[in-house]
């Protein structure tokens, strides 16, 4: 049903007025904060009162034809938002009623007002909208104020008898006192904010007094907590100051005191060094908070509390805390909505601390150094979310998909002990580990509406759009990333690699070159050494890292790849069991199993079948994660084990019903290898086009793509005698050097080409293409199967 024309952008009801020009909802005036989506749901409701909204309508309004977003948790998400803003109850509704099946309803009586005339906004709690000039006579304030009990102008004077005297006495009065109500309200509500919206905003080291180690670290955690909830302050990121700590000449460990604050304050750019102090007074603590301006020290707000006992330090932070951002110009409305305080997020100082310790920890020594102290923090705090999410992090960093998982469903059970911030951390963690896409980036969407200054959705969003091969989204969500946080070393990573993924390889350099002037790595150094055949660049990596837990076993593992890729098989089993020791010696045992089952997919590709069945038993023996198990899956299809493929394909789909990257691009795969080696080519065809959209993607578990999809497509086109067709896909793998890096389809599409150019009758082509595999495997092991076969179709030509 189409929408009803309305005469006016102003709507009315309740206390309430929707503008929907200026989109913004208020009460009583006061601006509320609410997510464009819910607004925009509200606003279609609003629109049409008393009518039936159906949820296809609202679909197809909202989100138009994209199917790629969750409608019924988005649509869902959305209603509870505007319930919770208006304060509405789904039981006894006053606003929007739901009709189960069907859709909502507006159902409160509304009313227009004329966009030509100055409004009066509705009497209130002061507020800026008590100065707007009106036309209309004070009558009509009057009786407004009659209309609504709690309203401050009830209690004005109505003269009914009396003298005039006495009754221009009364009127004066009433208008003095509505002149100071909006002087008031107009101090409070237009009161210039200390900060701007981009500024930052350094923490120190607190300063602790007291003797008690437990509050050196656990409270500047505690404070950074508090203070990130808001979406007014910046805080200057940890990995920031670190780089500016080292810029200085000193380590990134280096204790930020008010000296060594005050010169990253300059240095960065920021506008307040924050500090904060814990003193003891007999049995007492008092909490000390000060934000000072950078450039001239002056004073911009400061609050102190005082504890009764050590358990109530975190309790009283939280509340000074509170008072601070007030103070530094944040609106109350906003203090109110951001303000879950910390003894939510963890009771024990001892686990902040273990939390905090792990943080750094994890920036200069990486993910596996500072697991067993987040571990710490837990025994401490078994109902500590974030530290699970935090332990989730760092095993999707080390390739420990199933430990990462638990961790991350543990996180999300507790999501209602957090700040919204960390609930958003968590969610995003939840839906990542799950491959969840859809939720994930409707997750990122509620991010960016609550936080639009941070960095991290769009470092996110560039590595969802990357999963799933969509590589020009993917290069605007980094480069915004990087400009809005340009010390973070994973957005220099991202960035880098999507710029691979496009075959812009200098871009990629310089991009590399960018993180190393800020002293960051580039973890894409590898592979564009690879891409130019830098073969003492790539040694000297691998060199580089060796005894580093959770870095090591990686460069070894790619470089297994590499000596794959040019046939030599025996050095890459040789790099690929040293990959595996490496994991095994620091306690990844699902990340072990992982470099096992890569490289029994390797031998299924090269023909070396029995091998290639002994390496998938062995890497289910170590670990029966979700990775392994995708992978062992496809090994198993490619030499014909069905039987055993499909049970784990089955596992698979019980155990991971909404992963977005088995849906989309695992399971068609596997089940189009599957029917390939069966010789049913429709079904094979058939699998291979709902994969179509996502060919180019880079799902886990590879860290370099394989384009699986067209590969397996153009072996299926020369089962069919089509060697035109087959060329089409083969040629899609040498086209994407990026993507598919240093992968063995890479090498093995040379040969696959070539057959395709043979059945096609283009006997020039295939020599060329015969030519260029075995100049590629010029040192190849001489007893692989693959190697054997080409070499004696090669002579067949001649």
């Amino acid at each position: 049903m189409a929408s009803s024309a309305r005469p006016s952008a102003l709507i009315r009801f309740g206390s309430f007025e929707l503008d929907a020009a200026n989109r913004i909802l208020r009460k009583a005036g006061i601006s509320l904060k609410l997510h464009p989506q819910p607004f925009r749901v509200l606003l279609l409701l609003a629109d049409r009162p008393g009518q039936i909204v159906d949820r296809k309508e609202i679909q197809k309004a909202l989100w138009g034809n994209n199917t790629f977003v969750d409608f019924e948790g988005g649509l869902n998400f959305c209603i509870k938002q505007i319930r919770d803003t208006l304060g509405d109850d789904a039981e006894n509704p006053r606003y929007v009623e739901t009709l189960p099946r069907r859709g909502y309803r507006f159902i409160a009586p509304i009313t227009y007002a004329d966009e030509r005339e100055q409004i009066i906004p509705f009497p209130h709690v002061p507020g800026p909208l008590d100065v707007v000039k009106t036309s209309h006579p004070p009558r009509e304030v009057v009786s407004a104020a009659r209309a609504l009990p709690d309203s401050p102008l009830r209690t004005l004077p109505v003269v009914q008898t009396g003298s005039r005297k006495s009754a221009l006495r009364a009127l004066a009065f009433a208008l003095v006192l509505v002149a100071l109500v909006a002087a008031s309200a107009t101090y409070y509500f237009h009161r210039q904010p200390k900060f701007a919206e981009r500024d930052t905003v350094v923490v120190e080291d607190f300063s602790n007094s007291t003797g008690d180690p437990v509050f050196d670290d656990a409270l500047k955690q505690a404070l950074t907590v508090e203070l990130e909830q808001s979406p007014f302050l910046n805080l200057l990121p940890d990995r920031r100051a670190q780089e500016t700590l080292r810029l200085m000449g000193r380590s990134a460990n280096d204790r930020i005191t008010s000296d060594v604050g005050r010169e990253i304050c300059l240095r960065t750019g920021s506008r307040a060094l924050l500090a904060g102090a814990i003193s003891s007074l007999g049995s007492h603590y008092v909490v000390s908070l000060s934000a000072v301006a950078c450039n001239d020290g002056q004073i911009l707000a400061k609050q102190q509390a005082e504890a009764t006992r050590k358990e109530d330090v975190l309790k009283v932070l939280s509340r000074a805390a509170s008072e601070l951002r007030g103070k530094l110009g944040e609106s109350l409305p906003s203090v109110q909505k951001f303000d879950v305080p910390i003894e939510v997020t963890t009771t024990s100082l001892d686990a902040l601390k273990n939390y905090s310790m792990a943080a750094r920890m994890a920036e200069t020594k990486g993910d596996a150094e500072s697991i067993p102290f987040v571990k710490r923090a837990l025994a401490y705090d078994p109902e500590f979310a974030m530290a699970y999410a935090a332990l989730a992090r760092r095993y999707v960093n080390l390739d420990q998909p199933s430990l990462a998982l638990e961790n991350a469903t543990k996180a999300y059970q507790l999501r209602d002990r957090v700040t919204e911030r960390e609930q958003l951390t968590i969610s995003v963690m939840y839906f990542r580990t799950r491959g969840d896409l859809e939720k994930l980036v409707e997750t990122f969407e509620v991010w960016k509406a609550n936080y639009p200054t941070d960095a991290m959705p769009y470092g996110s969003l560039c590595a969802s759009y990357g999963f799933l091969g969509q590589y020009e989204k993917a290069l605007s969500q980094c480069q915004e990333a990087i400009r809005r946080d340009p010390g973070n070393v994973v957005n220099y990573g991202n960035l880098s690699g999507v710029y691979i993924d496009l075959n812009r390889f200098e871009e990629a350099q310089k991009t590399c070159e960018q993180a190393e002037a800020h002293r960051l790595s580039c973890p894409e150094r590898y592979y564009l050494d690879f891409l130019r055949r830098d073969f003492a660049g790539m040694a000297q990596q691998v060199e580089s890292v060796a005894g580093q837990p959770g870095t090591e076993d990686f460069l070894l593992a790619a470089q297994s790849d590499t000596e794959a890729y040019f046939g030599r098989l025996k050095s890459a089993r040789e790099f690929s069991r040293r990959a595996v020791d490496s994991a095994m010696r620091a306690g990844f045992t699902e990340t072990a199993a992982l470099w096992r089952v890569k490289a029994a997919l390797r031998e299924a590709e090269f023909g070396e079948n029995k091998e290639a069945k002994r390496g998938v038993s062995e890497a289910l023996k170590l670990a029966q994660g979700r990775d392994v198990k995708v992978l062992g899956a496809l090994t198993l299809a490619r030499i014909g084990d069905f039987t055993q493929a499909q049970e784990l394909l089955k596992q698979l789909e019980q155990s991971y019903p909404s992963s977005t990257h088995l849906k989309v691009y695992w399971f068609p795969v596997i089940t189009a290898a599957v029917d390939l080696r069966e010789g049913n080519l429709s079904k094979s065809f058939a699998s291979l086009e709902i994969v179509a959209p996502y060919e180019l993607a880079q799902p886990s578990p590879n860290e370099t793509g394989t384009l699986y999809p067209p590969y397996l497509r153009g072996q299926a086109y020369l089962a069919a005698d089509n060697g035109a067709a087959a060329a089409v896909e083969f040629q899609k793998l040498l086209d994407h050097p990026g993507i598919i890096a240093n992968f063995e389809t890479g090498a093995l599409a040379r040969l696959q080409l070539a057959r395709a150019f043979a059945l096609a009758g283009e006997t020039t082509k295939a020599r060329t293409r015969y030519q260029d595999f075995l100049n590629l495997w010029k040192e190849a092991d001489a007893d692989i199967p693959i190697l054997t076969a080409a070499k004696s179709e090669y002579a067949k030509l001649h």
